[in-house]
């Protein structure tokens, strides 16, 4: 079994390759396979060290059509490449050529195999927003029509019904899974409008001081890298049947809010190290983060066995704990 990972360098592509590489053996669409082959990780950036080790990882460095030629023999694909929110709301054009374009190659690229390929979109939540015309979404299930109101929104949205229309005409084997923002990411701050929410856990547990961009009862839904990465996996695994509707799916989350946040790192970590988030205000930032529901009723994803965490404290005592 060939696998590729698009942004396989990133945070979560890397920790997926991780949980790959030690697997006993790869379920993909209902069939069991042994131990992956190799696993093709594409991205701008080489992998970490010790993934880029294992001899069974090529890596192919670049831009992602640049590195399509590498996937070209992949069985299973998790497409996790793309420009984040703020970073696309930026630059336009970026999000669209790396979002929107490259996803389509990818796809042509499953069109063109003798075999079409499983592949795993990864969507976001960014497709629903609060439509001024119409007013805040509320809570959000498996048939609540997205409203993206920004860049990056729309072109996650594109992106899922590009998967869905190819699969639909036979030409990959496609499934899109609309994550949560995750937290708690370890390492440097990214330009993802949501970013704040890992750094005012990391960075204090670190002694640095953190800011939050957006009032202290601002609702989120969360979830953490390793709910986050079981539904990436159960998406792969799935046979056609159980995973159904070609519509993407809304991953499991935990809603809270930063005051609540803040309040589990002060009962993990202790008052001093919760002192250390200065509470501010960036209305670009809070403009975005606002605009994203926070509470989600997910029974699709609940039936294939997927779950949130019970609370914050479970996700700040994981990351403390290398969990």
């Amino acid at each position: 079994m060939k696998v590729a990972i698009t942004g396989g360098a990133g945070f979560l592509g890397a920790a997926l390759a991780r949980r790959l590489l030690a697997a006993a053996h790869l379920t993909v669409a209902g069939e069991q396979y042994g131990p992956l082959d190799e696993l093709i990780i594409a991205d701008l950036v080489r992998p970490p060290a010790d993934v880029a080790a294992d001899p069974r990882v090529r890596v192919a460095t670049g831009d992602l059509i640049s590195t399509l030629p590498a996937l070209a023999d992949a069985e299973l694909i998790f497409h996790l490449a793309g420009v984040v929110s703020s970073a696309a709301e930026a630059d336009f054009d970026l999000g669209m050529s790396t979002n929107v374009d490259a996803t389509r190659a990818l796809l042509e690229l499953c069109r063109s195999r003798p075999v079409c390929p499983v592949l795993v979109f990864s969507s976001s939540l960014a497709v629903f927003g609060s439509d001024p015309a119409i007013g805040p979404i509320g809570a959000v299930d498996d048939d609540t029509l997205p409203r993206p109101q920004s860049s990056y929104g729309i072109q996650k949205f594109i992106g899922e019904q590009l998967v869905a229309d190819y699969t639909r005409k036979g030409f990959v084997r496609g499934r899109s899974v609309r994550l949560m923002t995750v937290a708690v990411r370890p390492g440097a701050p990214n330009a993802a409008a949501s970013s704040f929410l890992s750094g005012i856990i990391r960075e204090p547990l670190a002694g640095i001081r953190a800011a939050c961009p957006v009032p202290p009862d601002t609702p989120v839904a969360l979830s953490s890298p390793r709910r986050t990465l079981d539904g990436i996996q159960l998406a792969a695994a799935a046979t056609d049947e159980a995973w159904g509707s070609r519509t993407a799916m809304n991953l499991p989350a935990l809603t809270t809010s930063p005051r609540e946040m803040v309040a589990a790192l002060a009962r993990v970590a202790g008052d001093h190290v919760a002192a250390l988030v200065d509470w501010t205000d960036v209305p670009s930032i809070a403009a975005i983060v606002t605009s994203w529901p926070a509470t989600f009723a997910t029974p699709r994803a609940l039936a294939l066995g997927l779950k949130a965490e019970r609370s914050f404290d479970d996700i700040v005592l994981a990351y403390r704990d290398g969990a």
